[in-house]
């Protein structure tokens, strides 16, 4: 569990000094947003590209994918269920908690998990690609177009359907899957630019998290909606992984490696984007914070049930 517990200390020292910088005020009033919105327009879209170019995309063909989206599918439709027809919230928040009961955390969490634990980097791959490719460009594509409703005419009908190919994570989706096909290399002098981009990504928005904790009441946890969206990601989520690695017939290493893997936290990019269209930004938070602290017990039960 040792990498596990390096993944912990890394996330909450960078949300710490987040926090620090939010309760000084250094940052001013702004901070958060332009944080967010750095990662958001700079940081994320160059990491994408990175690992993308860097990934086998036959990945998304594989097994293991059809796993890992057995589990996201489902902990998606129970929380639009739910969230829709119990909770009667808007289609915005429907869509942030369909990311925030899915979306794991691959990257701060994930890799010491996989290096550590699992001893296999690749493990979060189909992870990784999933999200990459598929979710965040779909959930961020019906943002883009809720965003410009009301004008039924024909020029802001087509509008509202190329917004999202405007979408930076769609368009460096798919500038780091066309490399990936490719076989293409960046030359040196856009690849190390990209790199130190890319570099920001992450403890950018840990940080921006960070920030948002200051003056944030502790109750926030208890509402039905951020209930719901932890327990489909901490229990529901690992629980379907595993169901559907043992109906596909993937061998024990196999089978905890998927189950570990959808049983880490939701990944702070929720919350960025969240932050990035004003919407359930208290919903995303809340379940991000609740995922990492149940992270810890979950994983170790999973440890000690399955065999590996």
């Amino acid at each position: 569990m040792s990498g596990v517990l390096t993944g912990f200390v890394v996330v909450a020292t960078l949300v710490a000094v987040g926090y620090v910088l939010g309760r000084t005020g250094v940052l001013g009033p702004a901070g958060q947003g332009v944080v967010s919105r750095l990662v958001f327009f700079v940081g994320s879209p160059a990491l994408l590209v990175q690992t993308l170019a860097d990934a086998d995309v036959h990945v998304l063909f594989s097994g293991q994918l059809l796993v890992t989206s057995s589990g996201v599918v489902v902990s998606v439709v129970v929380w639009v269920l739910l969230a829709r027809y119990r909770l009667k919230l808007s289609r915005e928040d429907l869509v942030i908690g369909s990311l925030a009961s899915s979306f794991v955390n691959a990257a701060n969490i994930g890799l010491p998990v996989a290096a550590y634990v699992l001893q296999d980097l690749t493990a979060v791959l189909p992870a990784m690609l999933l999200q990459m490719v598929v979710l965040s460009p779909v959930a961020l594509g019906i943002l883009d177009v809720s965003r410009h409703q009301g004008d039924g005419s024909r020029a802001a009908l087509a509008k509202k359907l190329l917004t999202p190919l405007a979408n930076p994570v769609l368009i460096a989706s798919a500038v780091g899957i066309l490399l990936s096909v490719t076989g293409w290399t960046l030359p040196t002098a856009l690849a190390q630019p990209l790199d130190l981009l890319a570099g920001f990504a992450i403890p950018g928005a840990l940080v921006a998290f960070g920030i948002s904790l200051h003056g944030r009441s502790l109750a926030g946890w208890r509402t039905p909606q951020v209930l719901i969206a932890s327990a489909l990601k901490a229990f529901l989520q690992p629980a379907v992984t595993y169901l559907a690695a043992r109906s596909f017939g993937l061998d024990d290493a196999a089978v905890f490696a998927a189950t570990v893997v959808a049983a880490l936290p939701t990944a702070q990019n929720v919350f960025t984007y969240a932050v990035r269209y004003g919407v359930g930004r208290d919903l995303a938070r809340d379940t991000v914070l609740v995922t990492t602290v149940l992270v810890a017990p979950v994983l170790l039960l999973i440890s000690v049930l399955l065999p590996h």
